[in-house]
């Protein structure tokens, strides 16, 4: 079984065995005429909020589907704080490339940074509008790699953040800012475990990645002065499209989300 669906406007009670669920509309015309579903077919119909059913197909008509549920399909949440990627708006694909991949490796929320050496701008003129369809697209772009991946819980795309609000979240005692860059002098990988480790209530790990340009050095110092962590990824520098589904996976590691 390789297929997911999504039907956000289902409850729980929606996605109970026994329950006839019908796939219209674009996810219907993708089902029926991308995927070619067939009548007695098995996949997952699931609300992107964390509900999954299994089910065979029950009818299959030029534009929709309907399948009937016949098992609850249980994802526990994973354990360890949410993890959270800040990622800052990049030129071309980039940035919506690493929506993509953090989405695939599983990250709990993915948020919009304008950081001061962004070449991609949200904000100027029609600057409502802007943000407005770069939200709508990071959000389809989730939903997709959700679908692809077969994960229950499409990642939340938050609205666009700032320096000082990070600054704020770095100073709550029950969130860990984390900043990726070269000027770190430990390892992600160290702070991970250590952790890991601890018995202290940490409820989200805030990622955050800096643009193609890099973080301007008064960012980085706004951010260590709040609290946060500058940390090293490796030896090697990545992309600003590949740092954050990389530290995604060293944090699903130590946390034994993986």
């Amino acid at each position: 079984m390789a297929n997911l669906y999504y039907r956000e406007d289902l409850d729980d009670a929606g996605l109970a065995p026994g329950s006839l669920v019908e796939i219209g509309g674009e996810e219907g015309r993708h089902a029926v005429r991308v995927s070619r579903l067939r009548v007695g077919e098995r996949i997952l119909i699931g609300n992107g909020a964390g509900a999954l059913g299994e089910g065979v197909v029950d009818a299959v008509e030029k534009d929709r589907c309907t399948v009937r549920i016949d098992r609850e399909v249980s994802r526990p949440a994973p354990p360890g704080p949410r993890v959270v990627l800040v990622q800052a708006l990049a030129k071309g694909d980039r940035d919506e490339r690493a929506v993509e991949q953090a989405t695939e490796f599983g990250a709990d929320a993915i948020v919009p940074w304008q950081a001061a050496r962004s070449v991609s701008r949200w904000d100027g003129a029609g600057g409502e509008e802007k943000t407005a369809k770069g939200l709508a697209k990071w959000r389809r772009i989730a939903r997709e790699a959700s679908k692809q991946s077969l994960r229950a819980a499409v990642p939340e795309i938050r609205e666009p953040t700032t320096l000082d609000a990070l600054c704020g979240i770095a100073a709550c005692e029950d969130r860990a800012v984390i900043v990726l860059h070269p000027r770190g002098a430990a390892r992600l990988s160290e702070w991970a475990r250590t952790a890991a480790a601890s018995t202290d209530e940490l409820q989200e790990a805030v990622l955050v990645v800096g643009p193609e340009g890099g973080f301007a050095d008064a960012e980085l110092d706004a951010l260590e002065a709040a609290g946060a962590a500058v940390l090293l990824l490796g030896d090697t520098v990545l992309r600003t499209s590949s740092a954050g589904p990389a530290a995604i996976a060293v944090l699903n590691a130590a946390f034994a989300r993986w």
